[in-house]
């Protein structure tokens, strides 16, 4: 029980209100997205979604744990390359740049729901055993406070080997009640930026909401975050719907090297704060990324399409539009060069 109580994170008070009022983003009590954004969910529909999330599970989820590569330090460390990376499934991402080890968003965790009565069960097994076996960690970056993105458990075994922690306006208060050290987080609201070993870091806006209960919906800000050294400019666009800030972010950052798309869990009910993968090609193409792999998928069946859809779409229709794209295989480190175009996954 007291875990379960401490899933939620920092309470909300009246003195982090005030401060976050102070940001331009900060409306009518709660963050904004720059554009009308909502879902088109009706009571009604809720019964139906609730039994298909965890009843009809066929071709949701794979009919077998998808394998994670163990963690290979001396590939992930190896001098000479300006950039390396390992994906983990959903939008977990161990990053190698400047000779700096970069975390984002590492829910390795077995389990997407923890106060939900149902699991939303990880596609692979004892993810969570993997940062036994990390480096130390200079920087997590944390893109919002949803439980497929923020986990307490992982939190839990990473905060002993982790130095700094830069994170979206408002996700610092659960980090402190889960016992990190204030002194060591950064909050961001959209266009904040700061130099961290030469490398420019900046949070990025996207269309999406935030909250892990009841009472904190949009009280914390969600977004991604753009990498630019003097030889490399990376983006990680973060959960959200499509929308004009894509071009507006390509104006101001691009173009990118190399684009982390979010890219799956999906639906027509909640198109405008999840892409679908055409869009998702689509955003890259405005943000002027010149070679993209989708994320946000191979993690958790968070909704009702098989989980091979998205990648087997990104694949399909960035060679459409003429975009350069690349799978990773779980735990796998990877250079910028190097290309995985082949599907792993099974194509129906």
């Amino acid at each position: 029980m007291k875990n379960f109580r401490k899933q939620f994170g920092g309470q909300l008070t009246d003195t982090l209100i005030k401060r976050y009022g102070q940001s331009e983003n900060w409306k009518e009590g709660k963050f904004q997205n720059l554009e009308d954004t909502g879902m088109s969910i009706s009571f009604w529909d809720i019964p139906k979604l609730l039994y298909r999330q965890f009843t009809d599970k066929e071709k949701r989820e794979p009919a077998t744990p998808l394998p994670i590569a163990p963690f290979n330090k001396a590939s992930f460390l190896r001098e000479g390359a300006d950039f390396n990376y390992i994906w983990y499934g959903h939008s977990a991402l161990l990053i190698r740049m400047n000779a700096k080890t970069i975390l984002i968003d590492p829910m390795l965790g077995p389990n997407a729901s923890p106060i939900a009565p149902f699991k939303t069960k990880r596609f692979s097994k004892n993810a969570l055993a993997l940062i036994d076996d990390f480096p130390e960690i200079d920087l997590m970056l944390l893109s919002h406070d949803h439980y497929d993105h923020l986990d307490y458990d992982s939190i839990q075994k990473l905060k002993n080997k982790t130095k700094n922690y830069y994170v979206a306006l408002g996700v610092k208060r659960h980090l402190i009640a889960w016992g990190i050290d204030p002194g060591l987080i950064t909050e961001f609201d959209w266009w904040n930026n700061t130099s961290y070993a030469d490398i420019q870091i900046t949070f990025t806006p996207s269309r999406h909401f935030s909250g892990r209960g009841l009472t904190d919906r949009a009280k914390s800000l969600w977004g991604g975050w753009a990498f630019k050294s003097e030889n490399l400019n990376i983006w990680f666009s973060g959960d959200g719907g499509y929308g004009d800030h894509f071009k507006t972010i390509g104006r101001k950052l691009g173009p990118f090297d190399f684009g982390f798309m979010e890219a799956g869990q999906y639906n027509e009910k909640w198109r405008q704060i999840h892409m679908f993968p055409e869009e998702s090609v689509q955003a890259a193409l405005d943000a002027q990324v010149k070679k993209a792999m989708p994320v946000h998928w191979a993690g958790f069946a968070l909704a009702q399409h098989d989980w091979t859809e998205p990648a087997t779409i990104f694949k399909n229709t960035a060679k459409e539009k003429g975009l350069e794209v690349t799978f990773p295989k779980l735990g796998v480190p990877y250079t910028l060069s190097e290309t995985q175009t082949e599907a792993w996954w099974p194509i129906r």
